[in-house]
């Protein structure tokens, strides 16, 4: 089964420093039928205006991966990191037992647009922990890029969840398939751009949603980039 969840669907929200579109029930926007799919609990597309931003709160037992769009986005927590994040680099907090932290845009003209995102972890009370990693923009061109996992593999950030989170850009004639196991389902986002997938037409902010089924299958893109989510 494939479940379309247009753009349009989503929670959405502004607060004139922030405009902010909700995947899945955040804060005051909530819909019963879309709380989480699996353990992918949140995926909000932000536009910080320049100068602004999240101030220090907290979070735990929650794996959260920021993936910047464009601009810049200034981390800093309780843990002693201090971080700027960028396009093509990814950064995964794993919230544990509990962890503070600041987001900011620094930028004195230039939005930051991004994904925040948010997996259940396997289990409770775990060590808080962060990671970030920069991406070539080659290793997602036309080909799936690994970016978190269970077991780092390929170089990948660890999550601490059976789910692998992947990046893809594709364009003109590009054609890109995966494969999914048997009892796995999977979550498509298109972060940018417009592309076919499964015979869907999808642009910015769409998803789809993969129960039981073996492919995920994307043709006809512009200037598409996509996440994808597997998980158990």
């Amino acid at each position: 089964m494939i479940t379309l969840r247009k753009s349009t669907e989503r929670g959405y929200a502004h607060h004139g420093w922030l405009e902010s579109w909700h995947s899945f029930s955040f804060a005051d926007y909530h819909d019963p039928a879309h709380v989480r799919f699996g353990p992918l609990r949140v995926i909000n597309e932000d536009i910080v205006q320049p100068g602004t931003g999240f101030d220090m709160h907290g979070h735990r037992d929650m794996e959260i991966i920021t993936y910047i769009l464009s601009g810049t986005l200034r981390h800093r927590d309780s843990m002693g990191h201090g971080e700027d994040i960028r396009y093509g680099e990814v950064q995964v907090m794993s919230a544990g037992t509990g962890v503070q932290h600041s987001e900011m845009n620094p930028s004195p003209g230039e939005a930051v647009h991004l994904l925040q995102i948010w997996i259940m972890p396997e289990r409770q009370d775990l060590t808080p922990g962060y990671q970030q990693k920069k991406f070539a923009l080659e290793d997602k061109q036309g080909r799936w890029c690994l970016l978190a996992s269970p077991d780092s593999a390929q170089g990948s950030l660890l999550i601490h969840q059976d789910a692998r989170v992947f990046a893809a850009r594709v364009d003109g004639a590009e054609i890109l398939s995966y494969s999914m196991a048997a009892g796995r389902k999977a979550y498509l986002h298109v972060a940018r751009g417009s592309l076919q997938a499964n015979g869907y037409a999808l642009s910015a902010g769409d998803a789809l949603m993969y129960e039981g089924e073996g492919m995920v299958a994307l043709s006809a893109a512009t200037g598409a980039e996509v996440l994808l989510f597997d998980m158990g």
